[in-house]
């Protein structure tokens, strides 16, 4: 797991969630606790976490409730179950529903360790781009900014795939142009900005962060405002 990754824990035993927390902070990783099913989808959309550990057996909701209405909202973050059933049949409803890895109680941490790094791995292999909470994954072409989808043409997405592959850089129109028009005959640089123009309105929201900024005079870069 990189340094920084960010892990919500949902879990009701404070002993567990406790030790949890504090492995993880040993290793640089941001750690997020909840004792309920029910504080879960709301945590998650506000600490926007790359994994999350999550217990079957929760006051309020429980972990496969939790599990699924995440799953239906759109979430595709590694998601770990941690419980105390031990049935092969609440293993496979599980995974069915959308886990991506399930560990039965009590649990050796460092096999919980070992099975969160490979469920990370595998998102990793999918080519996810993350910019602030901007999910951009280049296998599916499936975008999210939090929990919204946003549906994209597909220039628009071949503009904000290359984009969020140099996150952070000021990207001159020339440059854009040369890299996602490619080819394309009596294309005018100020195709970019219009198309800017279009991503802009499906990936800043009101009331949300600006993600695209305007560099005058140079061109256009997607990080998180500062």
């Amino acid at each position: 797991m990189r340094h920084g990754a960010r892990i919500l824990i949902v879990e009701d035993d404070r002993a567990i969630s406790r030790l949890l927390e504090l492995e993880f902070g040993h290793r640089g990783i941001q750690t997020r606790c909840v004792a309920s099913g029910t504080e879960a989808s709301a945590a998650a959309a506000e600490f926007r976490p790359d994994a999350i550990i999550l217990d079957i057996m929760l006051p309020g909701m429980d972990g496969e409730q939790v599990l699924d209405n995440l799953r239906r909202g759109g979430s595709t973050e590694p998601i770990l179950m941690l419980t105390a059933r031990d049935r092969p049949r609440d293993k496979v409803r599980t995974l069915d529903t959308g886990a991506d890895d399930y560990l039965t109680k009590p649990f050796d941490i460092e096999e919980l360790l070992a099975r969160l790094r490979a469920v990370m791995r595998r998102v990793e292999r999918d080519d996810v781009l993350r910019v602030g909470d901007l999910q951009v994954n280049t296998t599916t072409r499936q975008v999210r900014r939090g929990t919204r989808a946003i549906e994209l043409t597909g220039r628009e997405f071949d503009l904000l795939r290359f984009m969020a592959q140099n996150a952070r850089r000021v990207l001159p129109r020339d440059l854009i142009l040369d890299r996602v028009w490619e080819l394309a005959l009596d294309v005018e640089t100020n195709v970019v900005d219009v198309y800017v123009g279009y991503l802009r309105k499906k990936i800043d929201a009101p009331g949300e962060p600006r993600l695209i900024h305007t560099v005058r005079g140079v061109g256009f870069a997607l990080r998180e405002d500062t």
